[in-house]
């Protein structure tokens, strides 16, 4: 009898222990069965299930063991077999730009000139008198045919006069560093052909000294300032809630191409404000990462605004400052040691005085931020590696992920600098099939081969090299930047110097972990492991082992943030 009572009191232990172990486990939200996951963590590379909780994943491993987390309220989703990774980081881009793209005049997609006047003739119709026509992405590189009459592939601004003889117009080219307008908008600004150039900054005229229309780099501030005035005509409150409409189109846009993080390259501290405030009021829909581009003098008025960390629950972080030190190599804005090509005598500019950002990287090691520095020529590399450099070697051992923002011409032998001085290249895949058609022609082919868009020369080095697209200098769609950062295949079916492309597992890490590594954030997000935030997409294809083509026919099938579905094919 009394091992009769021994033994129920030991089943009847068991059994409590065993209710006790199920009271606590962990009950999920959200479980996403029958994956093929691919999960961009070392630990575990693949994966068919992953358990979320509170935003936040929890469980990465097979189906049957993800199920065990299952509770009467568990959102279950069947991926019957989809493609699963992180979502992607958009690594470099400008959220403001994007969502001024989407609500002002698009001539990205315009195949020609005639075509740019077609579109813009149908709004200025519409403008009412003296309101400023505003559009972006032109770029006379790309354009099927040249301009009857032009100067260095410009159309004169004569045609756009024709169609709009009293409403400024004002076009920034697809790059942002140039901008194209009309003989009104030239008027209000006071521009002539006696108007000097301002540093940095060319009012583009033929030999015979007629303006053509186009003014690079820092001579935009020559049109863009009268332009700001008429903006400032609204009220605070009409220009913020024009801003904001801009970032819902834009975060919209992002979800579609699967991208759950957004690097801004460039905001001011009254768009910081503006953000922080959506953070406050959970208005975000993917995370942002901001780059402050502001003055030193106002870096010094705003002490102590810097760092902003993870407000809103993790949905904006800005710890980092941006400085362009020069222009766009479609522009001829690149610095570069020797001339262009096709422009005799030219070696582009320098947009930012060396002085001033030697003292503003000064500012930013003494108070513990983040630089990044746009540099695309291989002068302007060089000399954003010595001014880095100077700081650098006051203390080696600081972690301070300074960046080269785009390093998409950069003599060779400057590439183990990047790695003595642990400075990450913050590369764009698209650029390079973007730029392609051009860039011989702007760097010959030597200087083509061996020093432009080097992502495997950096990455054989040891560089970080994280990747984005410029949005909205190019489409954010991540995967075209994908298919070119892996391809390297431009759209005339050629492919540019294909030694440099990345592997499929490099292209997917530099979209994924290189992005939250350059940005302070790897143990929050950039692959799918146990305590990250639940950010991740589905897609129609496996980018490891797809071909090519496949690439490109590749759709974004759902895409989740902080364990929620925020977009769905």
């Amino acid at each position: 009898m009394q091992k009769w009572l021994m033994g129920v009191a030991v089943i009847l232990s068991a059994l409590f222990f065993s209710s006790c172990k199920q009271k606590n486990v962990d009950t999920a939200d959200l479980i996403i069965t029958n994956g093929d996951i691919y999960t961009v963590d070392e630990a575990r590379p693949a994966a068919e299930a992953i358990a979320i909780k509170a935003g936040k994943i929890f469980y990465v491993g097979t189906t049957d063991s993800a199920l065990m987390y299952q509770g009467a309220k568990t959102e279950l989703i069947d991926a019957k077999g989809s493609f699963i990774m992180p979502g992607f980081i958009e690594g470099h881009g400008h959220i403001h730009g994007l969502g001024d793209f989407l609500r002002d005049i698009n001539l990205m997609t315009v195949a020609n000139w005639d075509e740019a006047l077609a579109r813009l003739d149908s709004a200025i119709k519409l403008a009412k008198p003296g309101e400023w026509i505003i559009g972006r992405g032109w770029h006379q590189e790309k354009w099927d045919k040249t301009p009857e009459a032009n100067h260095l592939g410009y159309p004169y601004n004569k045609s756009l006069d024709e169609i709009s003889p009293n409403n400024p117009v004002l076009l920034t080219h697809a790059s942002g560093h140039s901008v194209y307008v009309n003989s009104k908008a030239l008027e209000i600004a006071e521009v002539n052909s006696e108007t000097p150039n301002p540093d940095g900054g060319d009012i583009v005229k033929d030999p015979s000294g007629k303006i053509v229309g186009v003014l690079e780099e820092t001579a935009m501030g020559l049109v863009r300032r009268p332009y700001s005035q008429f903006v400032r005509q609204q009220s605070d409150a009409q220009r913020k809630e024009k801003w904001e409409k801009g970032i819902e189109l834009a975060e919209a846009e992002c979800l579609r191409s699967g991208v759950t993080s957004f690097v801004d390259a460039g905001s001011s501290f009254e768009q910081l404000d503006w953000m922080e405030e959506m953070a406050k009021e959970k208005k975000f829909k993917i995370r942002h990462w901001i780059m402050l581009r502001e003055t030193l003098a106002n870096l010094k008025d705003h002490q102590g605004r810097l760092p902003l960390i993870n407000a809103g629950g993790g949905f904006l972080t800005a710890k980092s400052v941006k400085i362009s030190l020069d222009g766009a190599l479609g522009s001829y804005g690149a610095w570069l040691l020797a001339p262009y090509t096709d422009r005799t005598g030219f070696y582009g500019q320098n947009t930012f005085n060396i002085d001033s950002l030697r003292n503003i990287a000064t500012y930013c090691w003494d108070n513990g931020l983040q630089l990044c520095v746009h540099a695309i020529g291989d002068r302007a590399n060089r000399e954003t590696i010595n001014i880095f450099a100077g700081q650098i070697i006051k203390d080696s051992t600081r972690n301070h992920r300074w960046r080269v923002e785009h390093a998409q011409h950069v003599n060779p032998i400057e590439i183990p600098r990047f790695k003595k001085y642990g400075i990450i290249a913050s590369m764009q895949g698209v650029h390079a099939t973007s730029d392609g058609p051009f860039v011989l022609r702007r760097l010959g082919e030597q200087r083509s081969r061996t020093g432009a868009y080097m992502w495997r020369a950096f990455l054989n080095e040891g560089v970080l090299v994280n990747n984005g697209t410029d949005v909205p200098v190019e489409s954010v769609n991540a995967i075209a930047n994908y298919y070119s950062s892996v391809t390297r295949r431009m759209l005339n079916g050629e492919t540019f110097y294909p030694q440099q492309r990345m592997t499929r597992q490099q292209g997917i890490y530099s979209y994924t972990m290189a992005n939250a590594v350059a940005q302070f954030e790897e143990k929050d997000k950039g692959s799918l492991a146990p305590g990250k935030y639940a950010d991740l997409v589905f897609l129609s294809k496996n980018l490891l082992n797809c071909s090519d083509e496949e690439i490109l026919q590749t759709k974004v099938m759902r895409t989740i943030v902080g364990g929620k579905t925020l977009f769905m094919q």
